[in-house]
């Protein structure tokens, strides 16, 4: 259960960290406002936070806690299930 919940809260971080890096000249809701309008590239933005969830999958596969993994991967699908609908079904 806390890798599925990690696995949820480390892409909302991984969001602020793209918003802070790449659309920092932006207000947050006209940043959220352009997300919500054009899907696809709210898809490339999910998929650069979700990147963050490589950190607790490598720690939790080091230290043989393979159920805390398991969770973050699960997060993890279901993020990618998010971006295919976001990218592919929502245009």
């Amino acid at each position: 259960m806390f890798g599925f919940v990690l696995g949820v809260l480390m892409p909302v971080v991984g969001f602020f960290i793209v918003y802070a890096i790449l659309f920092h000249s932006y207000t947050f809701g006209d940043f959220t406002a352009y997300l919500m309008r054009t899907h696809e590239k709210a898809a490339t933005v999910i998929s650069l936070a979700i990147l963050l969830n490589v950190l607790p999958f490598i720690y939790f596969t080091n230290k043989r806690l393979d159920l805390s993994a398991r969770g973050v991967l699960i997060a993890t699908i279901l993020y990618a299930v998010l971006i295919i609908l976001l990218r592919f079904v929502w245009n």
